[in-house]
C-alpha cells in the first residue's frame, strides 16, 4: 500500500531576533547584541518563532525579542521588495524544515566603546 504524502502545511516566516551578549556567542568584541533576520518554517508563525528561539539558544545565543514580519505571501502583499536571493533562502528552509540566519547586523553602543 503505497502512502501518498500529504501536503506540508509548513510554510516561511520573516522574523526579526533581537540577542543580547553571552559568552561565546560569536558578536565582534564592542558589540552590545544584535539583530538576526532569519527565515524559519513552522505550520503557524507561533510554531516559527519557538524553534528560531531554540535553535538561537542551542547556538549559545540570547535571543530577547522576535518581531515577525509574516509569510512570503504577506510580504509581498505589503509591498515588501523580496529579492531573489532572499526567495531561495526561504526556499531552502522550507525544503530543510530549517532556520536560517540570512543576515547579522551587530549592535554598538558609544558608550560601551572601549577607549
Amino acid at each position: 500500500m503505497e502512502k501518498t504524502k500529504k501536503p506540508s502545511r509548513q510554510q516561511v516566516y520573516t522574523l526579526v531576533v533581537q540577542i543580547g551578549r553571552k559568552e561565546g556567542d560569536g558578536l565582534p568584541e564592542g558589540a552590545s547584541g544584535a539583530a538576526l533576520m532569519c527565515f524559519a518554517s513552522g505550520v503557524d508563525e507561533a510554531e516559527a518563532v519557538r524553534e528560531t528561539v531554540a535553535i538561537l539558544k542551542q547556538a549559545d545565543t540570547a535571543p530577547l525579542d522576535v518581531t515577525g514580519y509574516g509569510t512570503l505571501a504577506e510580504r509581498e502583499a505589503e509591498g515588501h521588495e523580496i529579492s531573489e536571493e532572499e526567495r531561495a533562502l526561504m526556499q531552502r528552509a522550507l525544503e530543510e524544515n530549517a532556520v536560517v540566519v540570512a543576515q547579522m547586523t551587530p549592535f554598538f553602543d558609544d558608550d560601551n566603546q572601549k577607549a
